[in-house]
């Protein structure tokens, strides 16, 4: 009789000779460990900057914003005495100065940044659909198209302010000297007209970023559906209404949003355009909070502000996720 298994045991246990030692047992942990630790590991250094550029000092900020922080005792801002929600109280007393004038300041970035998105999208979308016809020239005019998003800000916006100075910008030599549109020289960085100015720059800076993610959206579009319908005898309108904008509506879902938080939170143009005073008729809400931390030395008045100010975006931006999902999960079924 042929044995085809030999046991033996050893150290009290029977193994097969057949068999491989150390087969029936599992993985190896330390190895296991390894693999799923590396992830981890490698996301470590952007989770350090994370903390120390944005976390660490998002939680200082809520903490000033309960204490009476002022220019006596920022020194030892630390030792400052609390102060509940009084900073707080302050901020939404909207029949106090304090109160109101960050109401009227939240009303004026509101209408900015509706106007803004609206025609940062506008304008992308409409450039972005308008090039998508091959024609001679069309790669020099994308190029030159997203020039105003690849400078820098500063020097965007400084060019502007320069632009629209009242004796020798190019804004009023243009309206003025050469078309004749104005009857004189108007002031553009100062009274009502700064809130035109500083839209101006907004969409002149943020449309080719609205038309550089249109344009991507556009390329998962299958051209057989517009020669479908091109057959079916729809004209260009029909085809932008019907095939065009309903495919682009999740890259417009987030193209939205993020102009809108890039808009509403928008302290470099301001600063740059206007300087550390705004205009009341362009008085951002950013721009505000700034003015009053380090104008007034209100930190924890100014803390309370922007405490406001992060909470009410991470209402809309909710919502706004939620809104969306919904839609869609509609438009799935």
């Amino acid at each position: 009789m042929t044995t085809t298994t030999a046991t033996a045991k050893t150290d009290g246990r029977t193994e097969s000779a057949g068999s491989t030692p150390g087969a029936a047992r599992g993985p190896r942990r330390p190895g296991r460990i390894r693999r799923i630790g590396l992830p981890y590991l490698l996301l470590l250094p952007a989770l350090v900057l994370e903390l120390l550029v944005h976390l660490v000092p998002m939680v200082m900020g809520i903490l000033m914003s309960f204490k009476a922080l002022t220019r006596f005792s920022i020194r030892d801002w630390g030792a400052a005495p609390w102060s509940g929600f009084d900073n707080y109280k302050i901020s939404v007393d909207f029949n106090a100065p304090a109160g109101e004038a960050l109401l009227h300041s939240f009303w004026v970035t509101c209408g900015f940044t509706v106007l803004s998105v609206g025609l940062c999208w506008l304008l992308g979308t409409a450039t972005a659909i308008f090039l998508q016809d091959t024609f001679r020239g069309r790669g020099l005019l994308r190029a030159l198209f997203l020039v105003p998003y690849a400078l820098p800000v500063y020097a965007a916006v400084i060019t502007w302010a320069f632009m629209f100075q009242h004796d020798n910008g190019l804004v009023n030599h243009v309206l003025h000297d050469q078309l004749g549109l104005t009857d004189k020289p108007s002031f553009w960085l100062i009274g009502d007209n700064s809130f035109i100015a500083l839209l101006t720059v907004s969409v002149w800076k943020g449309w080719p970023f609205a038309f550089l993610v249109v344009m991507a959206g556009l390329q998962n579009i299958p051209k057989e559906l517009y020669e479908a319908a091109a057959l079916d005898g729809a004209g260009m309108w029909q085809q932008i209404r019907r095939i065009t904008l309903p495919s682009l509506a999740p890259v417009n879902q987030v193209l939205v949003l993020v102009l809108f938080l890039w808009t509403f939170n928008d302290f470099n143009t301001p600063y740059v355009l206007f300087g550390k005073a705004a205009p009341e008729a362009a008085d951002l809400i950013s721009i505000h909070v700034y003015q009053t931390t380090f104008a007034t030395w209100n930190f924890g008045t100014g803390s309370a502000m922007s405490v406001l100010l992060l909470l009410f975006l991470l209402v809309v931006t909710g919502g706004y996720l939620l809104l969306t999902s919904r839609r869609r999960k509609t438009a799935d079924v």
